[in-house]
C-alpha cells in the first residue's frame, strides 16, 4: 500500500471508529508503529486529525463559515420547529453552532425574552434586536466563533432556563452524542440539566459518526429536532432510551 493510500484510510478508519490507538493502527495496516506514528504527524500537520498520547482522532471541527452553508434548508426548517417551542418570557439558552444561528434570527423580534449564548455570531446577530442578551465569556475558539472554557461554564453554573438549544459534532450508532474537543463535553453535559426544557437540534448528517468524547445520549434531552429517518428497528431503540423525536414534518409538537 502506498503511503497516500495509508494515510486515506487511517483517516477513514477514524472516521468511522472515533480514535484509535497507534498499535491498533498498526496491527490493521500491517506497518510499524513508528511508520504509523509518521503517518499521524503528516496527517496532523494537514488538520485531517488530532492526536493524544498513544492514538488518534479524526478532525471533526469544520469552520464557522463552512458549517453555515451546509444543510443550510434543513437547518432552517429545524429552526421553525424549535421556534415554535418557545414563548414570550422565556429565558433561552442557545448553544454554539449554526442551526442555533437560525432561531437566533427568528428570535430578533420576539418581545420579553432572555437569550444566554457562548456564541459570538449569535451574540453579534442579536446586538441590536429586542432580545436582552447575556454573553458567555472565556477564551474564543476562533474557527467556530464559539466559548466553551472555565470561565463560561462558571458564569452559567447558577443559571436556570425555561429552554434551552443544543447542537453536536456527531452521534454515533448507539445514539450518543459525542464531540472532538473535551472542553465542549462538560458545558454541553452540564447546562441541558439547568433547562425546563431542552432540545437537541441536529441536522441529518450529523447522525452515524464518532468523535473521541461522549456528552450523552438523545434520551437526556426533553425532545431531539431533526430531519433525520429512523428504520423501525431505531425507533424502537430510541423509544427504549425515552428519547423523544421532533420530525420536520409536524406543525405542533
Amino acid at each position: 500500500m502506498l503511503r497516500v493510500e495509508r494515510q486515506a484510510k487511517i483517516v477513514q478508519l477514524l472516521q468511522t471508529r472515533g480514535s484509535l490507538q497507534v498499535e491498533e493502527l498498526a496491527k490493521e495496516l500491517g506497518v510499524s508503529p513508528m511508520t504509523i506514528r509518521r503517518d499521524l504527524g503528516t496527517l496532523e500537520e494537514h488538520n485531517k486529525v488530532e492526536r493524544y498520547h498513544g492514538g488518534a482522532v479524526a478532525k471533526q471541527e469544520e469552520s464557522y463559515a463552512r458549517k453555515k452553508t451546509s444543510h443550510q434548508g434543513e437547518k432552517e426548517r429545524i429552526a421553525r420547529r424549535c421556534f415554535a417551542f418557545i414563548k414570550e418570557g422565556d429565558t433561552v439558552f442557545l448553544d454554539a453552532g449554526t442551526t442555533t444561528y437560525e432561531i437566533a434570527r427568528l428570535l430578533q423580534s420576539m418581545p420579553d425574552i432572555m437569550v444566554v449564548t457562548n456564541d459570538l455570531e449569535i451574540g453579534q446577530l442579536l446586538k441590536e434586536s429586542r432580545v436582552r442578551l447575556f454573553l458567555c465569556g472565556g477564551e474564543v475558539q476562533k474557527s467556530t466563533g464559539s466559548v466553551f472554557d472555565q470561565y463560561a461554564r462558571q458564569m452559567l453554573e447558577n443559571f436556570k432556563f425555561d429552554i434551552g438549544f443544543f447542537g453536536a459534532a456527531s452521534i454515533n450508532k448507539n445514539f450518543e452524542v459525542t464531540t472532538p474537543t473535551i472542553e465542549k463535553m462538560w458545558l454541553k453535559r452540564q447546562v441541558p440539566r439547568q433547562c425546563s426544557e431542552s432540545f437537541l437540534a441536529v441536522d441529518a448528517s450529523k447522525f452515524e459518526k464518532q468523535s473521541m468524547t461522549k456528552i450523552n445520549h438523545l434520551g437526556d434531552y426533553t425532545g431531539v429536532i431533526t430531519g433525520r429517518r429512523f428504520s423501525e428497528e431505531e425507533k424502537k431503540r430510541l423509544d427504549a432510551m425515552g428519547a423523544v423525536i421532533y420530525g420536520l414534518t409536524e406543525e405542533s409538537r
